[in-house]
């Protein structure tokens, strides 16, 4: 089974690329872009064929290694 996580800053905490790529973009003339925020984007395949289980696992992941949860959120879809 493959699992998709995104991590992103939470909301409140700076985002140093997001806030360059929206200044290139609005260099770029794409001035109606007010905001960027960067993330990471992760997909996980599993052995694990329950989805539920497997969602709880890739939790503990997410919450042991892959988001700071201090200054990130994560989704699992």
């Amino acid at each position: 089974m493959k699992i998709k996580v995104i991590v992103t800053p939470k909301k409140g905490v700076l985002d140093p690329q997001g806030k360059a790529i929206q200044q290139t973009l609005n260099s770029m003339n794409f001035i109606d872009v007010n905001e960027v925020r960067q993330g990471k984007y992760f997909e996980i395949e599993t052995d694990i064929k329950n989805e539920k289980d497997a969602k709880k696992n890739v939790e503990e992941i997410c919450k042991k290694l892959l988001a700071n949860l201090v200054i990130e959120d994560y989704e699992i879809i």
